[in-house]
């Protein structure tokens, strides 16, 4: 590992959790390194335009070529583009958003968000950043991925975005050796009040799980008794055709159906 790079992107991500502005001093102090390195590392991001400095106060933060590189992961990010018609209908038939997301760490990635076909103004939520265990999309992955890495991020300290987010390892657990029964995960309530989704793995050719594809909304008309079915039944089969336009081989995982 390269120290000059390894400490340049921990500024990034400093920036990027705890900014949008930070100085010299408080970096060299989250990251226990001399404010001289700091100040060069930065000086070398600003050139880059990776950060810009405040003319006002001197603080830095992000800069708008992070933009174009984000923008260009996104051009070759394979499940995303695979994702947009498949997004499109499934948002089309549940009368819903559609998120795409993939694992990074221990939170998923938003990388294709369809809006609901009939509603209020919508936020576009591509780029959004969620503990992997408040949200179905989350679940859904980790249910699927390694051994290892799900008993890892089950080892860790989950998040509290609201007061139903799920603090017990065993009952998280519990809910992911469900979801390869189902085909699906369900998140209520646990990243934000009042909304819900509803989330299953697509996989790709080799049969490992790439991502996953949901739908997210209002709790009431997400859950309800009368409707919950046959909206995961809608999600299930969108991710199920999704994987098999990845190359995904028939019966992957054990997903459930034809």
């Amino acid at each position: 590992m390269v120290q000059a790079v390894h400490r340049a992107v921990q500024i990034l991500r400093e920036l990027a959790s705890t900014g949008p502005r930070l100085g010299v001093t408080e970096l060299a102090d989250r990251l226990g390194v001399a404010k001289p390195t700091v100040h060069a590392l930065l000086r070398t991001l600003e050139r880059e335009g990776l950060v810009v400095q405040d003319r006002d106060s001197s603080k830095y933060q992000l800069g708008p070529h992070l933009v174009q590189l984000g923008n260009a992961y996104l051009d070759t990010q394979e499940l995303r583009t695979r994702s947009l018609t498949w997004a499109d209908q499934l948002a089309t038939r549940a009368n819903e958003a559609v998120w795409v997301a993939v694992l990074t760490g221990d939170h998923v990635l938003v990388v294709h968000h369809a809006f609901r076909p009939e509603g209020a103004v919508q936020i576009l939520e591509v780029g959004a950043s969620i503990p992997w265990s408040t949200c179905a999309l989350g679940k859904a992955v980790v249910a699927f991925a390694p051994t290892s890495e799900r008993e890892r991020l089950l080892a860790g300290d989950p998040a509290v975005l609201t007061g139903a987010s799920i603090t017990d390892p065993e009952e998280l657990a519990g809910q992911l050796k469900e979801i390869p029964r189902t085909g699906y995960a369900i998140e209520d309530q646990e990243s934000a009040i009042g909304d819900a989704g509803i989330a299953s793995p697509v996989f790709d050719r080799s049969g490992e799980v790439v991502g996953a594809i949901g739908i997210v909304g209002p709790v009431e008309r997400l859950l309800a008794e009368s409707a919950r079915q046959e909206l995961a039944v809608a999600v299930r089969e969108t991710a199920r055709n999704l994987s098999r336009d990845l190359g995904a081989p028939r019966g992957t995982a054990r997903m459930p159906g034809p």
